[in-house]
């Protein structure tokens, strides 16, 4: 008894693939927003924004002081906060990460997260406070169409949205997966008996001469 108590209540300790996922797919987006970041700021600046793919996208710098999306301009000071418990809140589910498509979920929160961070924290007008950088417009040259964004803001999108399609799937973030109960046996109909009959209310069953076992039965084995 003590032994499967012990085994049911031990903790559930995180996979090496997984955290190393999780670890990874931050760091390639962590990577991605600040050089694209470095880029649009060296190239875009006081010119024109370009037109790509017909007019589908177009690289249009901007400083952004609200959150993705340029969402809640006016409070640029909450943002940073927010990130700093997201980032503590994946690295606390990290110790018990045991599933890869999560450990790609949470990397890419958590490097949108810190990509965003870092602009809060080094670019003007001053510390937790800064603007970030955002360069990709859509269907338009100034964002009317749709907000302006960045590598980290898409990575915080798709992140969340795989989170929705995991947690709907039934996907845990301890590599179980959640199933249907299974439906009880003889619950969408009678019971069978040996010879293929239905044994139960519908119907008499066999006696076992191969007789009706009711009353009309024992009539006709009287009359015999």
């Amino acid at each position: 008894m003590s032994e499967e108590r012990t085994a049911t209540t031990a903790p559930v300790r995180a996979t090496r693939l997984a955290v190393v996922m999780l670890a990874a797919t931050a760091a390639v987006i962590v990577l991605a927003d600040v050089v694209t970041k470095h880029l649009a700021v060296a190239q875009l600046s006081h010119r024109a924004p370009p037109r790509l793919l017909g007019g589908a996208v177009y690289l249009a710098l901007t400083r952004n002081s609200g959150a993705a999306f340029s969402l809640g301009t006016g409070y640029t000071f909450v943002f940073p906060l927010v990130s700093l418990v997201v980032i503590g809140w994946i690295g606390w589910m990290a110790w018990r990460l045991r599933s890869v498509a999560w450990g790609v979920s949470l990397g890419l929160v958590l490097g949108g997260a810190l990509g965003n961070l870092g602009d809060r924290i080094f670019r003007a007008p001053g510390f937790l406070v800064g603007h970030v950088i955002d360069f990709i417009s859509v269907f338009s040259n100034d964002g009317h169409v749709f907000p302006i964004f960045n590598v980290a803001d898409s990575a915080l999108c798709c992140g969340v949205v795989l989170a929705i399609l995991l947690e709907l799937t039934g996907r845990r973030r301890d590599g179980t997966r959640l199933r249907a109960p299974a439906r009880a046996v003889g619950a969408d109909g009678p019971a069978m008996g040996a010879d293929g009959r239905a044994v139960g209310a519908d119907g008499p069953g066999p006696a076992a001469d191969g007789r009706g076992g009711t009353a009309g039965g024992a009539a006709e084995r009287a009359g015999d």
